[in-house]
């Protein structure tokens, strides 16, 4: 319990924009947690601590399937009927159960004895559950947009000029935790891991937040957020009353001066005339096969600010 309780707290906020992830990694996690009971008899000595991790695994399974579940049902429920997708995979859920039952039984009556052929029963079975379950996450082609997806039709769209559908993104979004992932893979989409979403003013020095308002102050009089580019990290400061086309706006803001971060000196000034010249075309052609624009999944925003925009025209008394 109390290991689900840390996993919540920890990672909760992460579970809706990284969905297809966690449902891959509570897999995992289960057949980590029954790997560590079967085991835990081979080590006396460390049989406690053994069976601890197994169950803290399933703790973590617990939370993560279930949260990713709701997330997954939301994607299949096409005419806002949750409630009877939620119900059908509980139905085949349980019709998966009896079989592998059934299954199982056989496999231990023809098993029974042979500590060898248990073992390689086990190990075969599990790998191809992992795979099964890699594959079938792989072939889930979510219209969400997160973070990462955002970063990887953006970067396609800046090279292009067209815009990848959610099939098309699902092929090459990662489905693994990114410390999992080989090097070139991080490398070819980590523009969204260089943008800071709803940093809190204060993680700023008052001199530097002056400075930056000074300098680019004139480039975000219309919008509810402001960009702050600190040692290659984009730093997205968000208004109270941004709502979720804002945060989305924002965030392709923010991708759009990161890519422009090694090329050009003169950063928002070039991100600025890209986001009116390019950003509505952008989104209608995003819109246009399929992809859901009305708000950004991403973690929530706790830290936001607020500010009063002021015509240069106007003077105090």
């Amino acid at each position: 319990m109390v290991g689900g309780i840390l996993f919540t707290f920890y990672q909760g906020s992460n579970l809706d924009s990284n969905a297809k992830m966690w449902r891959l990694v509570a897999d995992l996690m289960n057949d980590l947690g029954m790997l560590m009971d079967l085991i835990s008899p081979l080590f006396p000595s460390a049989f406690v601590f053994i069976v601890c991790l197994g169950s803290i695994s399933r703790s973590f399974t617990g939370v993560a399937s279930g949260a990713t579940r709701a997330a997954l049902t939301q994607h299949f429920a096409l005419q806002d009927n949750a409630a009877d997708i939620s119900a059908k995979e509980g139905s085949q859920e349980t019709v998966a159960t009896m079989v592998g039952m059934a299954l199982g039984m056989l496999v231990a009556r023809i098993t029974i004895g042979h500590p060898l052929a248990i073992w390689f029963s086990f190990l075969s079975l599990t790998m191809f559950h992992m795979y099964a379950n890699y594959r079938a996450v792989r072939c889930l082609a979510l219209n969400s947009l997160n973070p990462e997806r955002s970063s990887i039709l953006l970067h396609h769209f800046t090279e292009t000029g067209q815009v990848l559908s959610p099939k098309q993104v699902s092929s090459l979004e990662h489905v693994l935790p990114i410390q999992l992932t080989p090097w070139h893979s991080k490398k070819a989409n980590s523009l969204d891991t260089k943008v800071r979403l709803g940093t809190r003013i204060s993680s700023f020095d008052e001199m530097e937040i002056k400075e930056h308002l000074l300098s680019v102050a004139s480039y975000y009089t219309k919008a509810k957020y402001l960009l702050v580019e600190k040692k290659g990290i984009v730093n997205v400061i968000v208004h109270k009353d941004s709502n979720g086309a804002d945060i989305l706006k924002s965030f392709i803001h923010a991708l759009v001066l990161a890519n422009n971060a090694y090329k050009s000196k003169s950063l928002h000034s070039d991100s600025q005339t890209w986001m009116e010249n390019q950003y509505e075309v952008f989104i209608q052609k995003v819109k246009s096969l399929g992809w859901k624009t009305e708000r950004l999944l991403s973690s929530p925003i706790i830290w936001r600010a607020n500010w009063i925009h002021q015509s240069a025209t106007e003077k105090n008394d």
